[in-house]
């Protein structure tokens, strides 16, 4: 192990899947306990079983997050739960792939609001839980726009 996040608590936004779920396994593997993130329930549900079953004590939350006080509730229920936030992994984002001139300034305004206004929301609700314990690390996986 290269690093040891026992007692730790980290939040993976879009960690029911992908990229997001692989981040989500290497937490726990640290030693953390990891709270998935996301809008399918019962796509989060069965990530925190896969989760569980390894071993890990991990729990889903489903929160919109471009809704702020979706946010902020989710980082509540986090607190509630596992105690703290420790560690922010603000995973979740979407692309549309299609060539640049194709996107409609509605689409363009919608994966912005995805990609950076759901990333800032969290955050800025994360960021006072952590200063509680004393610091974390806050983690903005880079997404690309896509190609076609």
């Amino acid at each position: 192990m290269t690093f040891d996040l026992t007692g730790r608590v980290a939040i993976v936004t879009g960690g029911n899947g992908g990229i997001g779920l692989g981040i989500a396994r290497g937490l726990w593997q640290a030693g953390a306990a990891v709270a998935i993130v996301g809008r399918d329930a019962g796509k989060s549900e069965a990530a925190v079983a896969e989760l569980r079953e390894a071993g890990s004590d991990a729990a889903a939350f489903t929160a919109d997050l471009l809704d702020r006080s979706a946010v902020d509730a989710m980082v509540r229920a986090v607190v509630e739960r596992f105690g703290g936030v420790d560690v922010l992994v603000a995973n979740a984002g979407t692309n549309t792939r299609m060539r640049p001139e194709e996107y409609t300034i509605e689409l363009w305004d919608a994966i912005v609001d995805t990609n950076l206004g759901s990333v800032f929301a969290c955050c800025q609700a994360v960021y006072p839980m952590m200063q509680q314990r004393g610091g974390g690390k806050i983690i903005t996986p880079r997404r690309g726009m896509g190609r076609r």
